[in-house]
């Protein structure tokens, strides 16, 4: 049985994740900010599997070196989440993305000081994979959208993580980066909203939310398109990389590369019943020619098409009263 940790283990992402370790079998340490929100620790000790095989640890990014005594003793470590808004209480650091920076900084030493990992799997967003002409080698940091504050963050904080690829003399443990389009289709959490699922972004034009609608824009602005994985794919993929004998370096995941424009035409033709509220779109677009070939190559599979993930995501906005 593998002995794993996940970081931000109550996000939407990473809750799934953790699911999908504790159904393989897997010993798993997962971190949360605080272990008295009954609502986040709820969602993990719930699972499959929980009581026998997951500890809850207390650890935070401000302060990274709450994050030792999770990764002693693991094989794999899971950099799932990160904050989207700045601690404005921390004196020792002056944003997010210098939070974030150090402390990958800290963790690569702490999995080298624990002897025992030997892979750190770091899910990094795609917004700033998926630009028209880049590929995995190119990273785009700039701040000028609020969002972009995030995304910059995620990508100086990958430049840290991969940098150890390159160690000279050897390296202790290998590091993979995974550029996730916009994430799909389910979610653990009990109620659907931004903070716990990006499902909400997806359905967007069919709920009205002027916010998500223009997050979607700020994407399709920025990528030429709004690439979209089915959250049991994401999570699948972070396990396929766990299981490689030896994998380093980054691998964009996505199902496929949609425009706004057939996120729209997609759920007008299957839910004639539900009125299309926002239609203003961000343009054509230029469809993304990158694509998932890394890891197709690797022999991982897709399970969910484009057209599946976007049925699951307003399946489950009506389950959940969103629709």
């Amino acid at each position: 049985m593998s002995r794993v940790c996940v970081t931000g283990a109550a996000g939407y992402i990473a809750a799934w994740l953790v699911g999908k370790l504790l159904q393989r079998g897997c010993i798993v340490h997962a971190t949360l900010r605080s272990l008295l929100d009954e609502e986040k620790t709820a969602v993990l000790t719930v699972l499959p599997g929980a009581a026998e095989r997951l500890t809850l640890f207390e650890a935070d990014i401000y302060n990274a070196t709450t994050f030792e005594p999770a990764i002693q003793g693991r094989e794999f470590v899971f950099l799932v989440a990160t904050p989207l808004m700045h601690d404005n209480s921390s004196t020792k650091y002056k944003s997010v993305t210098e939070a974030i920076v150090d402390a990958h900084r800290l963790i690569l030493q702490q999995c080298e000081r624990s002897k025992t990992v030997r892979r750190i799997i770091h899910t990094a967003p795609g917004e700033r994979s998926w630009v028209q002409g880049l590929d995995e080698r190119v990273m785009l940091v700039s701040a000028q959208h609020p969002l972009q504050a995030y995304v910059a963050s995620k990508s100086l904080s990958e430049q840290e993580l991969l940098r150890h690829n390159e160690s000279e003399g050897g390296r202790a443990f290998e590091v993979v980066t995974l550029a996730c389009g916009l994430v799909g289709g389910d979610t653990l959490h009990p109620v659907l909203s931004s903070r716990m699922s990006s499902v909400t972004m997806v359905v967007a034009a069919l709920t009205g939310n002027e916010i998500h609608h223009n997050a979607l824009c700020f994407m399709q602005a920025l990528l030429g398109s709004v690439p979209l994985v089915h959250i049991d794919d994401a999570c699948a993929v972070h396990l396929f990389c766990m299981d490689q004998p030896s994998m380093a370096g980054r691998f964009l995941c996505a199902a496929g590369y949609p425009t706004m424009q057939d996120y729209v035409a997609r759920f007008a033709a299957k839910y004639p019943e539900h009125k299309i509220i926002l239609k203003e779109l961000a343009g054509e677009g230029v469809r993304v020619p990158g694509d998932s070939s890394k890891l197709v190559e690797l022999g991982f599979r897709f399970k969910y098409s484009v057209e599946e993930t976007l049925d699951c995501s307003v399946e489950c906005a009506k389950r959940m009263g969103e629709l």
